[in-house]
């Protein structure tokens, strides 16, 4: 393959990939939002139920009552930190990444400067000539 086409289709991986991301972090982003409101919501009403039975129904004093809201309040937001940070690229990102991966290898290896400047000083010409013109 030519080098020129090589670097080409290592950028258009590279954005593809880039993409792929994109679309999976806002999605992520987007879906967290919407949950925090449920979340913020639903844990009120439990932390009101939770307070009320610990009160009137176990019989604890307003202290130990607190403390067993804290510590069940924290061992959910360990859980839900470590299900938020195992996000996986998905399959496009990894093939498109082996893809850019695949043509920068060949680029590097038939890849010289005269190549590759050959190509860009065809074009430098092309639009000095046509700046003469006008």
């Amino acid at each position: 393959m030519k080098p020129v086409r090589l670097a080409r289709i290592a950028a258009d991986a590279e954005v593809l990939r880039w993409r792929a991301f994109g679309t999976r972090t806002l999605t992520r982003v987007v879906c967290a939002l919407v949950a925090l409101i449920f979340v913020v919501g639903a844990l009120t009403i439990a932390h009101i139920a939770a307070w009320f039975a610990l009160r009137i129904e176990a019989g604890l004093a307003y202290y130990w009552a607190a403390l067993i809201l804290g510590g069940l309040d924290l061992i959910v937001a360990l859980i839900l930190l470590s299900i938020a940070s195992r996000s996986t690229p998905s399959r496009v990102e990894r093939e498109a990444l082996e893809v850019r991966q695949r043509a920068i290898a060949g680029l590097t290896t038939t890849l010289s400067l005269a190549q590759l400047a050959l190509p860009m000083l065809r074009v430098a010409n092309t639009a000095r000539r046509r700046a003469v013109r006008r």
